[in-house]
């Protein structure tokens, strides 16, 4: 009799285990109503199958969704890759500055990533804490704004204070790199800074544009730098005691499969951007820019900023998709 009331009561704490409501905290700039928070409210429907009851907290500071996933608030946290970082390098160096400069090259390096024989990978244990990559998003490529089109080359941006992230020491080292000055920011308030006329320039992904009006920064002697120097995405941080040890796996895969409407998403945002504020650059520039950013690349690496893993990952991706690229020949990542 006794065994048998502690094999139910072992059955039943496994089964309320595995129904318990997880606390997932969301960061979307505009909250409930942004694409990103939408599409993590499909993923939690999708989680019932596999076993898991979500409930979804948004939050549009990012900051603090980080310092409530970090307190035990939350039992995942789905942010920008750039602040995932600190949760696993390897997945969180698929942002590395000029390492994903277009669209195809995106979503062959999100997909590779995510796929099973990385498994591993996405595996971590920070500070005795275990964690897994449950997904990644993508948001688009980010480009380069300014309040006055005369500011069209690195040479015109020296001195010129550079709104950036205060987290990401890779965008500091970049801006410093150029002779600029980075003013550090965090991602409520960066364009902000660049609407007000505090900073001349700044970095953002076309998702930004229209939600946090940057075109009253752009004025109208403003341009868009119509050359990526960053793909922004999102990671789903989870904490793995928290889920059942198949969930990443089956959330990831879920991942993939939202990765075309996505990046339908990014197309439609980016052309939604008045053609009369892209700037492009010349062939020569844009080739001084991509080694300019390699080189801070190979640098961050050594520094130990970007996983080594990735950057041969990214180079793979760039290589396939434009074997005529000058970097394919060369050697360091």
């Amino acid at each position: 009799m006794k065994n048998k009331l502690l094999v139910c009561t072992i059955l039943s704490s496994i089964s309320s285990l595995a129904q318990a409501k997880q606390d997932v905290c969301v960061f979307d700039l505009l909250g409930k109503a942004g694409e990103s928070y939408k599409m993590m409210e499909e993923w939690a429907l999708a989680a019932k199958d596999w076993n898991k009851d979500i409930q979804l907290i948004a939050y549009q500071n990012e900051e603090l969704a980080d310092k409530d996933f970090k307190n035990g608030k939350c039992d995942a946290v789905y942010m920008t890759t750039m602040r995932a970082r600190q949760f696993n390098k390897f997945a969180g160096s698929i942002d590395a500055l000029g390492g994903v400069p277009n669209n195809a090259i995106a979503l062959k390096a999100i997909t590779f990533v995510l796929d099973k024989r990385n498994a591993k990978r996405l595996k971590t244990t920070v500070d005795g804490e275990e964690y897994e990559i449950g997904g990644i998003g993508q948001i688009g490529p980010a480009y380069i704004f300014v309040n006055d089109r005369s500011i069209n080359n690195i040479e015109k941006a020296r001195g010129k204070k550079f709104a950036v992230l205060s987290y990401d020491k890779a965008q500091i080292a970049m801006v410093e790199r150029v002779g600029a000055i980075p003013v550090p920011s965090d991602i409520s308030n960066f364009v902000k800074k660049f609407n007000n006329g505090e900073v001349p320039v700044v970095g953002a992904p076309a998702y930004a544009f229209k939600p946090l009006e940057m075109e009253k920064g752009l004025g109208s002697k403003g341009a868009l730098i119509n050359f990526p120097v960053l793909n922004v995405t999102m990671d789903l941080v989870l904490r793995s005691q928290k889920f059942p040890a198949s969930f990443g796996a089956q959330s990831r895969t879920w991942f993939v499969k939202q990765l075309p409407r996505q990046f339908n998403m990014v197309k439609r945002l980016e052309s939604s951007i008045p053609a009369k504020y892209r700037l492009n650059l010349s062939k020569a520039d844009v080739e001084k820019y991509q080694m300019l950013l390699r080189e801070g690349r190979i640098d961050l690496t050594k520094q130990g900023v970007y996983d080594p893993i990735m950057m041969s990952v990214l180079k793979r991706a760039r290589c396939t998709v434009d074997r005529t690229n000058f970097e394919c020949s060369l050697g360091g990542e």
